[in-house]
C-alpha cells in the first residue's frame, strides 16, 4: 500500500486536504471520487520518501556483474514459468542477497505496479542497467518475449564479465612486478647511493667513472628534486587527461592506441568482439538495425572504431549493407568483414557475429596470455640489467678502495 496526499474540494465547495491508503494513483483517485471529492492535486508521498531515501543510500550506485546476471535469470525463470510481472519483480526481490539490488527491483515492482513500463523504470537506474540492457527489455516487452530476451541478457552480461576478468588477471602479474621494480630503484637512488657516496668523498684520491659520477648524479637528483619529478609527472598527467577529454584528442589517442606494437592488435580485438557481440545480442533480440548501432558504437571504447559505425549507420539508413561501409572504413579486420557479409547474403547474420565475437574472445584470451608470459621475463631481464648497471658503477670504486687501502 502507498500513501497518497492530496488537496481538493469537497461537495460544499470547500477547500480540503488530507491522505489516502491505495494500491496505486488509479485507486486512490477513483476513491477519492467516490466520497465526491474534486481533485485538485494528488502526490505520492511514499514514493516521494523513497526517492530522498534512495538519494542519502546511494541506491543508483553500480552493482556487481554477478549479481546482475543472476537477478536477470531468476527473473527469466519466473516470467517463462507464467509467473506476472509484478509478482515476479516481488519474488526476487525478497530473493536477492545484494541489498542494493534487492531495492532497486522493489522500486521497479512499485513503478510497473502502477501502470509504468518495465523499461522505463529500468532507465531510471542508468548506472545499474545500461543502454543495451534497456533496450533489449523494451524490444521483449514490445515483442512478448521478455523471458527469452532476459536469458540472452544474462548469457551476454557474463560472457563480457569472463573476458573482462580474464584480462584483469593476465594483466595483474606484469603491473605487480612494475610495482615492486619501480620501488625497489627508488629505494636504491634514495638509500643506497648516498650512503656509498660518503663513503666515495672520504677518500680524496678515488677517481670515479663516468658511469658511476651518472649514478650518483641521478641519485642526487631524485633525492634533492623529488618534489619537482612529482608536480612534473601530476602537470603532465593533468595535460594528457586534459587533452584526451576533448572530442578531437579523444579520437587521435583512439587511433595512437590502435597503432601501439602488440598492444593495438588486442585493443582493436577486443573492441571488435564487444561489437559482434553486442550487435548480435540486440538484434536476435528484436531491436531495430539502425537502433542497435546507435547502441553498439558505445561499447567498442574507441571513437576510431565508434566513427566507422556512425558511418556505416548511415549508409545503412539510405540501404546499403553493413559489409561494405566497415571494409572501406579500413578499421575491421576483413575476417569480420567477410562473414557480415555472408551472414546478410544468408539471413543469418547474428549467428555469424556470435561466430565471429567467440572467435575474437578466443584470440584476445591467447594474445594476452601470450604478451604477459613474455612480459614477464623481458621485464625480469630490463631490471636485472639496471640493477646490474647500478651495482658495477657502484662496486667498481669500491674495488679501487680496496686496493688504495692496500
Amino acid at each position: 500500500m502507498a500513501i497518497f496526499e492530496y488537496k481538493g474540494l469537497n461537495k460544499q465547495g470547500k477547500n480540503i486536504k488530507g491522505t489516502i491508503d491505495a494500491e496505486n494513483i488509479r485507486v486512490a483517485r477513483a476513491k477519492l471520487k467516490k466520497d465526491r471529492i474534486y481533485i485538485i492535486d494528488i502526490k505520492d508521498k511514499t514514493k516521494a520518501a523513497r526517492k530522498s531515501n534512495n538519494k542519502k543510500s546511494g541506491l543508483n550506485k553500480r552493482v556487481d556483474v554477478q549479481d546482475l546476471s543472476l537477478m536477470t535469470r531468476q527473473l527469466a525463470v519466473l516470467i517463462k514459468a507464467g509467473v506476472p510481472l509484478v509478482d515476479s519483480l516481488g519474488a526476487v526481490s525478497d530473493q536477492l542477497e545484494n541489498p542494493i539490488l534487492s531495492n532497486i527491483m522493489a522500486e521497479i515492482k512499485t513503478s510497473v505496479n502502477e501502470g509504468g513500463a518495465f523499461h522505463k523504470a529500468l532507465s531510471k537506474y542508468p548506472k545499474v542497467f545500461d543502454k543495451i540492457y534497456v533496450s533489449m527489455c523494451e524490444a521483449g516487452e514490445m515483442s512478448g518475449t521478455l523471458d527469452m530476451i532476459l536469458i540472452r541478457l544474462a548469457e551476454f552480461t557474463e560472457a563480457q564479465n569472463e573476458l573482462n576478468a580474464k584480462i584483469r588477471s593476465a594483466m595483474l602479474y606484469p603491473i605487480l612486478m612494475m610495482v615492486v621494480s619501480t620501488l625497489l630503484l627508488a629505494g636504491i637512488f634514495i638509500f643506497i647511493i648516498p650512503k656509498m657516496v660518503t663513503i666515495f668523498d672520504s677518500s680524496p684520491d678515488l677517481t670515479l667513472e663516468w658511469y658511476t659520477l651518472m649514478v650518483i648524479d641521478i641519485s642526487g637528483f631524485i633525492v634533492n628534486y623529488w618534489w619537482l619529478l612529482m608536480l612534473c609527472s601530476f602537470v603532465g598527467w593533468v595535460a594528457f587527461k586534459s587533452w584526451k577529454n576533448t572530442k578531437s584528442g579523444e579520437k587521435q589517442w583512439d587511433g595512437i592506441r590502435l597503432k601501439f606494437p602488440v598492444i593495438g592488435k588486442i585493443v582493436r580485438m577486443i573492441a571488435v568482439s564487444r561489437f559482434t557481440r553486442t550487435l548480435s545480442t540486440l538484434l536476435t533480440g528484436g531491436v531495430p538495425m539502425l537502433n542497435a548501432m546507435s547502441i553498439v558504437r558505445n561499447v567498442v571504447s574507441n571513437e576510431v572504431l565508434a566513427s566507422a559505425i556512425d558511418n556505416a549507420r548511415d549508409n545503412i539508413s539510405e540501404g546499403e549493407s553493413i559489409a561494405a561501409p566497415l571494409k572501406k572504413s579500413g578499421e575491421f579486420p576483413p575476417l569480420v568483414i567477410h562473414m557480415i557479409s555472408i551472414g546478410e547474403k544468408t539471413g543469418e547474420l547474428e549467428n555469424m557475429l556470435t561466430q565471429v565475437s567467440d572467435a575474437y574472445d578466443f584470440q584476445v584470451k591467447n594474445s594476452v596470455e601470450g604478451m604477459t608470459s613474455l612480459l614477464g621475463p623481458v621485464m625480469l631481464i630490463f631490471m636485472g640489467g639496471v640493477i646490474g648497471v647500478i651495482v658495477f658503477a657502484v662496486m667498481m670504486p669500491m674495488f679501487q678502495l680496496s686496493s688504495l687501502g692496500g
